[in-house]
């Protein structure tokens, strides 16, 4: 009899996981893949979407198109999940698993800021950067703030980028002169791991003037006077908002029981939870790396090869807490860092700078995945 493995979520993590069992085991697994979503769309789109770079239907990736031997996608939404039972049930059913995989990521919580559902604008959602790009070509000038409202949140460059590509943006419209933008992130620097990537961040932003407020975040905005507040009090007056929403585990793993301080602990090296049979990978995972794509994807290789091990009497798998993250310096250029956390007494970051060739290589990571998981 087919191993049963049942996966919550197809993004990066759901989407390697499944197509590595596939290829390691074909028939010999029966895999179901459940997401609410009809469409994957990689993270750093939604920049490409905002800033007028392409739209949002031409960045979707229809999971129609995910079709691998042993797998089979549902479009439902989870409703309950038993980690002790493995049992998870759906708004269309129930499913029993052998091996239970939670990677549904990380929702927002907009009410965690006050105003920022009805007086900001986030581009985190794809809903959101969307909104912005309809609203972008109508801003004339004034103050620009990207803020950040809690950490931990997905893709920590990513505020950066947004700042920096703002930049760019209304300097080609002839407006930059005329606008202020302000960064305030909850961190101590745009990439703590890394200090020579923090440093080149923090030099792009003082040579294009950008107003960088480390270590506090966005408490609340006031839609009537048109102020962000600050967690230690203090105002920040803006015209067009971009808002980096609070992140939390999703309510139906919150009331699993499973999550401990908003999260899912697992061991960091094999992704198993407290639950025998039960891992966590990616956004929803406390695993010390950062939430992004490229670490989600390290973590269902680790636990396709401990699956893959159970079926075959191998070896178990071991994450490796390592991974490369792209960032837009603007002007066309993409640096990249280089982060591992689990090899020495501390994380280490590696840092590579912008060009135009790193950007080919970031359109390669970008179409292997597509290619690999949908055929496109």
């Amino acid at each position: 009899m087919a191993m049963r493995v049942v996966v919550l979520g197809a993004g990066f993590g759901g989407l390697e996981l499944c197509t590595l069992l596939s290829e390691a085991l074909g028939s010999a697994v029966d895999a179901t893949l459940i997401d609410k979503s009809d469409a994957f769309v990689f993270g750093y789109s939604k920049l490409d979407v905002m800033f007028g770079r392409t739209t949002l239907p031409a960045v979707r990736l229809p999971y129609e198109r995910f079709n691998k031997e042993g797998v089979r996608f549902r479009r439902e939404l989870v409703v309950a999940i038993d980690p002790a039972a493995r049992r998870v049930t759906t708004n269309a059913g129930t499913y029993e698993a052998d091996v239970l995989v939670i990677a549904l990521g990380a929702d927002y919580d907009f009410d965690a800021t006050p105003g920022l559902a009805t007086a900001g604008d986030e581009f985190y959602t794809e809903a959101g950067a969307d909104r912005l790009r309809a609203k972008l070509p109508d801003f004339a000038g004034g103050r620009a703030i990207v803020g950040v409202s809690a950490a931990p949140y997905k893709c920590p460059p990513a505020p950066s980028e947004c700042a920096l590509l703002l930049h760019d943006y209304l300097t080609a419209r002839g407006l930059r002169k005329r606008c202020e933008i302000t960064m305030v992130l909850p961190l101590p620097s745009p990439v703590p791991p890394s200090p020579e990537t923090s440093k080149a961040i923090e030099q792009a932003f003082a040579e294009r003037d950008i107003k960088f407020v480390p270590s506090h975040r966005v408490a609340s905005l006031d839609p009537g006077r048109r102020v962000a507040v600050l967690d230690d009090g203090n105002e920040l007056g803006y015209d067009l908002y971009f808002g980096v929403p609070k992140h939390r585990a999703p309510k139906v793993v919150l009331e699993s029981g499973i999550a401990v301080d908003g999260w899912v602990p697992v061991d960091p090296r094999t992704l198993e939870t407290k639950s025998p049979g039960v891992y966590a990978i990616g956004d929803i995972a406390n695993t010390g790396t950062p939430k992004a794509g490229v670490f989600a994807e390290g973590a269902a290789r680790a636990v396709a090869a401990s699956i893959v091990a159970r079926v075959r009497s191998g070896e178990a798998g071991k994450y490796a807490g390592a991974g490369s993250c792209y960032i837009e310096f603007g002007a066309g250029r993409i640096g990249r860092v280089d982060v591992d956390f689990f090899s020495g007494p501390k994380p280490t970051g590696t840092y590579h700078e912008p060009t135009i060739a790193l950007r080919a290589e970031k359109d390669r990571f970008g179409s292997s995945r597509r290619a690999r998981w949908f055929g496109l």
